[in-house]
């Protein structure tokens, strides 16, 4: 159907983007990882897209890679996960991360996401645990385990959840070790 959508970034809300092309603005929902790496509004931008057909509505979602495409096509062809689900777990880590938690067998850390709980945390991995690969699989989840922990130690400090995930991925990957990427994210959300 719709694979890409390309042109001027007219709008970006909380939980959608608006794409203008020839003068028409379309909505495009996607999830806050990706909102946030897109460029400024007003500027060019190119989404990979899915479009979600239902009896009553037809949603367009936007990705900024094929391969995220391809594992958000991946997601929602497991019973009981849906594009809102899919979504969810797209937001809690790259994919890389993801791939592993998958591959490592980890349900704890893909029910992190919002409205995924262990049995579908576990029917995701069942089904898709050979569809996936990544290298260096046990590294991955300890990054992952580690930038929770992260996350979970900002919001106890105060700070809202969108607001640490959003520091917590301003963080260069070079930076390592827990305490130094959590320095990194507070001194990120101490210039907002």
């Amino acid at each position: 159907m719709v694979y890409s959508v390309s042109g001027k970034l007219a709008a970006k809300r909380d939980s959608f983007a608006v794409v203008e092309v020839s003068g028409v603005g379309i909505k495009i929902i996607t999830h806050k990882r990706a909102l946030s790496s897109l460029p400024s509004v007003g500027s060019e931008v190119k989404l990979f897209s899915h479009l979600h057909v239902r009896e009553d509505i037809l949603d367009l979602y936007g990705f900024v890679s094929e391969e995220e495409l391809g594992f958000f096509e991946l997601l929602i062809s497991v019973s009981g996960v849906g594009p809102k689900s899919a979504l969810s777990i797209l937001e809690i880590s790259e994919l890389k991360e993801l791939s592993a938690a998958i591959q490592e067998n980890r349900p704890d850390l893909l029910t992190r996401a919002s409205g995924i709980g262990r049995k579908t945390a576990e029917r995701i991995i069942i089904d898709l645990k050979n569809r996936v690969k990544t290298e260096k699989s046990e590294e991955a989840v300890k990054r992952m385990e580690s930038d929770a922990d992260i996350v979970e130690t900002l919001v106890g400090l105060g700070y809202r959840r969108d607001d640490a995930k959003t520091a917590l991925q301003k963080v260069d990957k070079s930076v390592a070790g827990l305490e130094q990427r959590l320095k990194t994210a507070l001194k990120i959300l101490g210039k907002k």
